[in-house]
């Protein structure tokens, strides 16, 4: 790292907020550039104080304070945010009050960048972000480029700038959250996926979760890639302030007009970088290139390739690079065929419109859904799946908002309710949907719910219905 990278910070009271994955990473590379860091936490338990341990015992810089999570420490230059850490926090208000500037790693990362520093191709949306972005960087990778997928995504950015690593671009996966704190980032390209109403409690409105995830395009040099069937995306892209030059490229599942990406019989085709694009499209790879191949996952696919054609990716290596991709765990995975029934969990439906997406990709489902409804309704939802529904298997906390709207708009499906949470509630769930289903049919774990009422995380929850699932062939 440059010089001028030591003198922005060395010598610097920064507070860092949250003793997560983000807030542990800023709070080294910042301590490793000179500054004085203190983590702050209102957790005060055991996974807390091992964390605080290993920081202090690390890093001669880094001072932890645990239990108060409000109070800003005296003389504090700057606050480094992790992204789950609430806008109206109590801490945020007194750095204001003390005309401290907030901001998060996202954007530390951004001022860590030196002179060198490879581009960004940034992605966000409401769902998608991490499959979008890592069949980017498959694409990326068959170009021969040296990439990594970072960000949201579980790599830390700020690790990757300052790893050294001579990379020539980065797949960069942003939350809403991230953007609200980072004003500076600007994108060689980016894409917003979708926008549904999500995380409203933390923004504060729909207009506001908007606002944010429209950052992304600030700055642009190349493309802003939006969602043509989502007219808000393309309304993020009217309203940003981009590079001279900088072009508006959408995505469709359609046939693609003129400086859109589309699908043309079965073919996912480019009328948008190629000479001749009111007259030509170039063919980047066939729809069964891309796994799975559900409509939702087409549109992500798309967009990966409308980013990578904007970094100049010949249309061979769109091919490979999607033909080399692999989804992560619990995202419409397939997990079994039993007795004629497909099961696929796609625990990573935590909001109505992933589930809506998932429950788009098959024809006849046994539905098992539930948990933390974090302010949601589910009459949409119901109404647009209720003809592909046979019953439905209901668990969670809030497992009654959805019943009340299939009862309102599906009233013939089925519907079983399980008033339990201990550990084999899934087991029970995965049981009572077998008995609904029927050959040809698909159970869908698409819970359009978070999962912390019954499990740690989405990902405990997926694999809690696999498990269920290989049971039923024991």
């Amino acid at each position: 790292m440059g010089g001028g990278l030591v003198s922005e910070f060395s010598g610097q009271r920064i507070t860092v907020a949250g003793l997560g994955v983000s807030g542990i990473s800023a709070a080294r590379a910042l301590a490793g550039l000179g500054a004085r860091v203190t983590v702050v936490d209102g957790g005060d338990g055991e996974r807390q104080r091992n964390a605080a341990a290993e920081l202090e015992r690390a890093h001669t810089g880094i001072t932890v304070r645990l239990g108060d999570g409000a109070t800003l420490p005296e003389g504090t230059d700057l606050v480094v945010t992790s992204p789950g850490w609430r806008p109206d926090s109590a801490l945020f208000a007194a750095a204001g009050s003390a005309g401290v500037e907030v901001v998060g790693d996202v954007e530390i990362a951004w001022r860590l960048r030196g002179p060198d520093a490879p581009p960004w191709l940034a992605v966000t949306g409401t769902n998608g972000k991490t499959t979008t972005v890592q069949m980017l960087a498959a694409i990326l990778t068959a170009a021969g480029l040296r990439t990594a997928a970072v960000g949201n995504i579980g790599t830390p950015i700020i690790d990757v700038v300052l790893s050294g690593e001579p990379y020539d671009v980065l797949a960069v996966e942003l939350s809403s959250y991230q953007l609200h704190w980072a004003p500076s980032p600007r994108p060689h390209s980016a894409a917003v996926l979708n926008l549904a109403p999500d995380h409203l409690d933390w923004h504060g409105s729909m207009a506001g979760y908007a606002a944010d995830k429209g950052r992304i395009y600030e700055g642009n040099t190349v493309a802003c890639v939006y969602n043509a069937a989502d007219p808000a995306t393309e309304d993020l892209v009217r309203e940003a302030d981009v590079v001279e030059g900088c072009r508006a490229i959408g995505f469709t599942l359609g046939t693609p007009g003129p400086s859109q990406l589309g699908v043309v019989d079965g073919v996912l085709v480019d009328r948008a970088f190629v000479p001749q694009r009111h007259r030509q499209a170039q063919e980047l790879a066939e729809v069964t290139d891309v796994t799975p191949a559900a409509p939702h996952n087409i549109a992500n696919a798309l967009a990966a390739a409308a980013l990578a054609r904007a970094y100049g990716v010949e249309p061979k290596a769109v091919r490979d690079g999607l033909r080399a991709f692999t989804p992560d765990a619990h995202r419409i995975a397939h997990v079994a065929d039993v007795a004629g029934v497909s099961y696929v969990n796609d625990s990573k439906a935590t909001n109505t419109h992933a589930a809506q997406a998932s429950l788009a990709a098959y024809e006849s489902i046994v539905w098992i859904a539930g948990g933390l409804a974090k302010g949601a309704t589910f009459d949409d939802l119901v109404k647009t799946a209720a003809g592909r529904l046979r019953g439905a298997v209901l668990i969670g906390a809030d497992r009654q908002l959805i019943a009340d709207a299939l009862a309102r708009h599906a009233p013939d499906v089925p519907v079983v309710g399980l008033d339990r949470t201990d550990t084999e509630a899934m087991a029970a769930a995965v049981r009572e949907a077998t008995a609904l289903a029927r050959p040809g049919d698909t159970v869908l774990m698409a819970p359009a719910c978070a999962s912390m009422d019954m499990f740690t995380n989405y990902n405990e929850r997926g694999e809690a219905f696999a498990a269920a699932v290989a049971d039923l062939t024991d």
